[in-house]
């Protein structure tokens, strides 16, 4: 009866997500965020130092503009598993910006120079600032973006996302974004101000103008300075800024798996050897 029960539960749960995924698809059926490869995709994945030092770059010429970094220390730059940059070049990246402090002994606040402790200072004073900025869009802070935006891939894909470690829908979906920008359709018209995407979840209409341009940033490596690079190289940093443990997250992973397994063959071995003289 239990087993009856369970399995028409798990049936249920089934069928109620397949309906709520269609429905979803039904409401947003021309989004279509195609995977891309990542080198930090997988139970093995490792980020690319160089790739996230372009990222970097993309983000301090073009994105700090607008974009915040709250949650992010220059430091942070220097940490295991990041942009691999070494601790004379965070002082630099560091001194490079204005951090406001204070107060003083007259009660006054000021500005300094940037040290490695402090965090990425925002574009604007405050979030009224940035709307009037930005056609009264409030820019989303990029610390943690790449977790916090993306499409759901509907029934089943979510049950399979869940066996093969599928995490990379965030980064998808900003590679889209930046690369999806194109001339509105017949018949469509767009408000004063936006700009149409194909890959826009909210409508297609969008605030943000296209902030990626061919030859926009220079690469001094030989990567190709392309929409579609500079896309993938930004998107890359900012999974890193959401998720800048997910080296180490997958190495414990990986030992605490090895350590189950062979944890699992030492029990069925002492239950082999200490019920091997008793007749059951």
């Amino acid at each position: 009866m239990t087993l009856k029960r369970t399995f028409f539960g798990t049936a249920l749960i089934l069928v109620l997500g397949a309906l709520a995924a269609s429905q979803a698809q039904a409401a947003g059926a021309e989004i279509r965020i195609e995977r891309q490869k990542w080198s930090f995709a997988g139970p093995f994945g490792r980020f690319d130092e160089a790739q996230l030092q372009r990222g970097f770059k993309i983000h301090r010429e073009v994105c700090a503009n607008c974009h915040s970094m709250n949650l992010v220390a220059f430091r942070n730059l220097a940490d295991a598993g990041g942009p691999g940059f070494n601790d004379e070049q965070v002082k630099t990246i560091a001194a490079e910006y204005e951090i406001q402090d204070g107060p003083d002994d007259a009660g006054d606040m000021f500005e300094r120079s940037g040290k490695p402790f402090d965090r990425f200072p925002a574009p604007f004073p405050n979030d009224q600032a940035a709307r009037a900025s930005n056609n009264n869009a409030l820019p989303v802070d990029f610390s943690l973006v790449a977790k916090a935006r993306a499409v759901s891939r509907g029934f089943p894909w979510f049950i399979i996302d869940a066996f093969t470690q599928y995490q990379e829908a965030g980064p998808d979906y900003i590679y889209s974004l930046l690369t999806g920008y194109k001339e509105p359709p017949e018949g469509v018209e767009i408000g004063e101000g936006q700009y149409y995407n194909v890959s826009f979840v909210n409508g297609h209409a969008l605030s943000m103008p296209p902030p990626l341009s061919d030859e926009l940033v220079e690469y001094t490596d030989g990567t190709p300075q392309t929409v579609e690079q500079y896309a993938r190289d930004i998107s890359a940093f900012l999974m890193w800024t959401a998720e800048p443990k997910l080296e180490a997250r997958k190495k414990t992973g990986l030992v605490v798996m090895l350590f189950l397994v062979v944890f699992a063959f030492l029990m069925y071995y002492s239950k082999r050897k200490l019920w091997s003289d008793i007749a059951h």
